[in-house]
């Protein structure tokens, strides 16, 4: 006979006191922390158990008896569903407070180093259509939200193009508007999906692994360029004239397509780093533009998702440099090398590594665009290419610049940079915890001198962060 499952309490008048990871909010009854989402710290409500542990439960609020100050009415059609944007029931100005105070809280209590007092967070000018780029995910399994199964709705069309639901990953949210991308994003998508509706094109099936669309990229830059990559599974010739049939269609359809791309992918995921990307029309690129320079970005490059706050994100970083045009720099995790070359002209010379070879070729392509001859870039992975012989052959960087991806640097990275010991290390970092971790680790011959946050997501609870660090004693610092 099945065990029955224990019915979970119900809290009432429960009042949310702060904000936690992942943007959900914090309640405390008696010794029992709760994590709730999609409520803010001044909000009373009654909190329905759905999991307890022995220390910390998770629970949604099912009715408001107080609605807090902070509170923000909610602008996009999908929230609560989809998954993103978690933090549109806050205020902006809340947000970038308590982003403020995330980061505050892990280099105080995981990093455990003196610090000095922090910069003001820089906020985001743009709080809606902020970001560069949005993948769309197509499915013949349409997820139907709760609403919609309690009227027991029935769609013709269960096939959607939009985004996964978090916790069901064969299903998606058909999205009708994103508030993430300039509008034509959501044009360029509703485009295609209807399309397709009229023509019976397939949408993938996830578990059986067939159907036709798969997934579509749109970039957009800041020099009004724009670029779209659809991703399908092909099989035949006959597939393959009729995806170029729907491309015939966006390319008439969308003329300020500059670089518009497809890509074959019959595996079992959507990565596309070892699939070749075929151009249909324009260029296999688009740029990014940042005080004159211009950015190569194409389908596989990184680009910091948010162009206006990245130029702001790198005058930090380069602000904190300090260069004078004497020093050696050396850039971690550089990517396409964007920063190495925003801080080329204020350096003698800057050296970029990066784990993804393509990455590299951007990097370098994007020197000699922009004229610059002081860049050299190394692809491999870090801890085999930042070695002590690397130093002693390239020279002991005056400046190393690191910006890790969310693990942080690994243990024989720092020790290496320990090695090096260059006069500054500035520190970026999308995740505070991590750069805690690694502070502590670099505090025995380093101290932070600045810390500024920088607010690249709004309405999620995502932040960069940048940390100015010198060497407590350079006159003890080694002689090239």
């Amino acid at each position: 006979m099945a065990r029955k499952k224990k019915e979970l309490p119900l809290l009432e008048k429960v009042t949310i006191t702060d904000v936690a990871a992942e943007g959900k909010a914090v309640a405390k009854v008696n010794d029992l922390v709760i994590f709730v989402p999609y409520v803010v710290p001044g909000d009373v409500v009654d909190l329905q158990i759905k999991r307890k542990k022995n220390h910390y439960a998770e629970a949604v609020a099912v009715k408001f008896h107080e609605k807090s100050s902070m509170r923000a009415e909610p602008f996009c059609q999908h929230y609560g569903v989809c998954g993103g944007c978690k933090w549109q029931c806050l205020s902006y100005q809340d947000q970038i407070r308590y982003k403020q105070k995330q980061v505050y809280d892990n280099l105080t209590r995981i990093g455990k180093v003196e610090l000095p007092e922090f910069m003001p967070i820089l906020g985001s000018e743009k709080t809606m259509f902020y970001r560069n780029k949005l993948e769309f995910t197509f499915s013949n399994k349409r997820w139907l939200t709760e609403e919609e199964v309690k009227q027991d709705v029935k769609y013709d069309q269960m096939n959607a193009v939009g985004f996964h639901i978090p916790g069901a990953f064969d299903k998606v949210l058909a999205i009708e508007k994103c508030w993430l991308q300039d509008d034509i994003s959501n044009q360029i998508r509703n485009a295609i999906r209807d399309f397709a509706y009229e023509h019976n094109y397939e949408f993938f099936d996830l578990r059986s692994q067939e159907g036709m669309l798969r997934n579509m990229m749109v970039r957009t830059s800041s020099t009004g360029e724009l670029m779209v990559l659809l991703q399908c599974k092909i099989t035949s010739d006959a597939e393959l004239d009729k995806m170029k049939v729907l491309l015939l269609f966006v390319a008439d359809k969308f003329p300020q397509i500059t670089s518009l791309l497809y890509v074959i992918n019959n595996k079992c995921n959507d990565t596309i780093g070892d699939l070749d990307v075929e151009v249909f029309k324009g260029n296999d690129h688009i740029f990014e533009e940042m005080e004159g320079l211009r950015f190569k970005v194409g389908p596989k490059s990184f680009y910091q998702t948010n162009s206006e706050q990245a130029y702001n994100l790198y005058k930090v970083a380069r602000n904190f440099a300090g260069l004078t045009g004497n020093e050696l720099v050396y850039d971690l995790y550089t990517g396409t090398g964007t920063i190495a070359n925003f801080v080329s002209r204020q350096a003698r010379k800057v050296i970029g590594i990066e784990y993804v070879p393509e990455a590299i070729e951007d990097a370098k392509v994007n020197s000699q665009i922009n004229g610059i001859e002081n860049t050299l870039f190394y692809a491999g992975d870090m801890k085999d290419i930042l070695t002590q012989d690397f130093i002693n052959e390239h020279g002991r960087p005056d400046v190393i610049i690191t910006d890790p991806p969310r693990a942080g640097m690994h243990n024989d990275v720092i020790d290496v940079i320990l090695f090096a010991e260059p006069k500054r290390i500035v520190y970026v970092s999308c995740n505070p915890a991590t750069q805690a971790r690694d502070l502590q680790l670099l505090d025995a011959k380093y101290k932070v001198m600045a810390v500024q946050p920088v607010d690249m997501f709004p309405h999620t609870h995502h932040v960069e962060n940048v940390v100015l660090l010198e060497l407590k004693n350079p006159a003890e610092k080694a002689e090239d």
